[in-house]
């Protein structure tokens, strides 16, 4: 009977895999293949790899793409974490009448869609353009600027935060250090597993962010890895093999950075503190 059930586990398991598996390992074959191959659903490697790498980089901006994803990803993260953590840990540490009242509203906020917040975030970076250009409709910045703090990471970092040791905070203050020194000097460290973990989510969010960069930016050389990979397949007779390669290019950062931080991840995610 428990042979059996061992056999059924793994079969199952073995079948989920194999759905979860087979997209990517339909990308990377397929990037190796002429459209008219991939068309024609071919499952085999091909020899047209150099090829589509070739064309794709001959034929569009991608390294100016990788640069504006990569900008995005990493400075919208960074400024994330530090606003989100100050933010989280403010709300856990500090007492205040009416702190619960503004977290909740907060919270709020969660509910409402992106979509519905595009207009109105449009027309303000279009005033913004009036006075402040760099940071206006067009520009990297305005990608960047409404996810440096969302209600989901607060929310994240006030629920982890009620895992730290209050008495880190006491002895700090006995040893003079400062609200701030306290923040970054025994907060953070101790709190490492729960930043990798945030950083994770942020910056796979900004790389594979679409629609608001879509709507924002309008230039060619301003565009990131999901836009130019939307416009690959917006014309009549796409190249298949040029979309796949550039798919498999703009999925890289984000699978590396995965896989070497996947302990903090799932330390994180669980709520682990280290001392």
């Amino acid at each position: 009977m428990n042979k059996l059930k061992s056999i059924f586990t793994y079969g199952i398991l073995s079948i989920a895999a194999i759905v979860s598996l087979f997209p990517f390992a339909w990308m990377l074959i397929s990037m190796t293949n002429k459209s008219s191959d991939i068309s024609q659903g071919r499952l085999l490697p091909g020899s047209n790899l150099l090829e589509n790498l070739r064309n794709l980089f001959e034929s569009y901006n991608v390294g100016s793409a990788l640069f504006n994803s990569f900008f995005i990803a990493i400075v919208a993260t960074v400024l994330c974490l530090v606003v989100s953590s100050l933010a989280g840990y403010g709300f856990e540490i500090y007492r205040s009448k009416g702190k619960d009242i503004v977290f909740n509203i907060l919270l709020l906020s969660m509910m409402i869609p992106f979509a519905a917040l595009m207009v109105p975030l449009f027309r303000l970076f279009g005033d913004v353009s009036q006075v402040f250009p760099a940071f206006g409709i067009d520009t990297l910045y305005a990608v960047i600027l409404p996810y440096v703090s969302t209600a989901f990471f607060i929310f994240f970092f006030r629920q982890n935060t009620k895992m730290f040791t209050k008495d880190l905070i006491e002895a700090g203050r006995i040893d003079g250090l400062s609200e701030i020194g306290i923040f970054f000097r025994i907060y953070m460290p101790s709190m490492k597993n729960t930043f990798a973990a945030a950083g994770i989510i942020s910056f796979m969010n900004n790389w594979n962010n679409f629609l608001w960069p879509l709507v924002i930016l309008q230039s060619p050389d301003v565009q990131t890895i999901p836009l130019l990979i939307s416009n690959l397949g917006s014309g009549y007779s796409p190249d298949f093999g040029i979309i796949y390669t550039a798919i498999v290019i703009g999925t890289i950062p984000t699978a590396l950075i995965f896989f070497f931080l996947q302990k903090y991840f799932v330390e994180g995610m669980t709520g682990s503190v280290k001392g």
